[in-house]
């Protein structure tokens, strides 16, 4: 499954990258873009653990920038 999400507040190209990098990093993620100028998340993961997937993800973001929401409608 692959769905994108708004981010809110992040703050610089470096905060995207390493959240990119260690999003990639959880299990079960195919792939992973954190995108500074659009401010957009970009996740591609197993579809039966997609939600604990996605939460884990968001843990990752606000070790990086404590400040930088996902947005899920």
């Amino acid at each position: 499954m692959k769905k994108v999400f708004m981010m809110e507040d992040l703050d610089c190209a470096n905060c995207a990258l390493k959240m990119e990098t260690a999003i990639g990093k959880i299990p079960g993620v195919i792939s992973a873009s954190v995108n500074f100028i659009t401010q957009k998340l970009t996740l591609e993961a197993e579809d039966s653990a997609f939600d604990e997937i996605l939460k884990k993800a968001r843990k990752e973001i606000k070790k990086v920038d404590s400040a930088c929401r996902v947005i899920v409608k």
